[in-house]
């Protein structure tokens, strides 16, 4: 989980639209620029789970909000892709995995400070299943991430070590999409990661703030926007999207 594009885990824990249009503004102004989604685009609906959401081990507030949101969203999509948070039981990111260490407390591992967070999103669990009102039956793949015990894992593309690749980008470059569209849990982390790991994979990246929540930890969130900005991805919203 280490990785200064973000947030230092002691705080918690050329952008292309349609027609180039956004080449010499990469942060689009919120409501000034629409989107019609084709074959190159995808939604990526990031950890849309039972964990994340109202009652959830680890809840987003408002999580649940996203919802309804993001079923519409994928309606306006060809290409939608799912991620889920799939831990090994006493994954090395649990607090419970390190005696006498408590939820949001660091420790050193060897691919940097991990955030020790509470247990969440194990393998088989109703905890790691999709939250029951998600409804994307067309979605076409559901990438499983942070599965590896000894590494955490944020965003859809790449693992917390910063090489263990997902999959995901030679599965869209194969299918030849040039945009991503990314949506869920949390602004601050998972999404936020996943932006810019598309970024740097080349990806146009855009994310529709309206369909995010944060966890917004010591301005967690205001960092995070902050690095996808100068990164090149365009912030948007649900009503972008025509």
């Amino acid at each position: 989980m280490s990785d200064s594009r973000i947030i230092s885990r002691r705080g918690i824990l050329a952008a292309l639209g349609a027609g180039g249009a956004l080449v010499a503004l990469p942060f689009a102004v919120r409501g000034a620029t629409t989107f019609t989604p084709g074959a190159g685009d995808v939604l990526i609906a990031v950890d849309v789970q039972n964990c994340f959401t109202k009652g959830g081990s680890l809840e987003v507030k408002n999580g649940d909000d996203v919802v309804p949101i993001i079923n519409a969203l994928a309606a306006k999509f060809e290409n939608v892709v799912l991620t889920q948070d799939w831990h090994t039981p006493g994954h090395v990111s649990f607090a419970s995995a390190h005696s006498g260490k408590k939820p949001f407390e660091t420790v050193k591992l060897a691919y940097g400070t991990q955030v020790l967070w509470p247990d969440h999103c194990v393998q088989g669990t109703d905890g790691a299943a999709l939250n029951k009102d998600l409804s994307i039956p067309k979605a076409q793949l559901v990438i499983r991430k942070g599965y590896h015990g000894d590494v955490d894992s944020y965003s859809a593309f790449v693992e917390a070590d910063g090489k263990t690749q997902t999959g995901l980008a030679g599965y869209l470059k194969d299918r030849h999409i040039r945009r991503v569209f990314v949506v869920g849990l949390a602004t601050d982390f998972c999404v936020a990661w996943t932006a810019l790991d598309a970024r740097k994979l080349g990806f146009t990246a855009v994310v529709l703030e309206d369909a995010t929540r944060g966890i917004d930890a010591n301005g967690s969130l205001d960092a995070a926007w902050k690095k996808m900005k100068k990164a090149g991805v365009i912030r948007a919203n649900s009503s972008d999207i025509v």
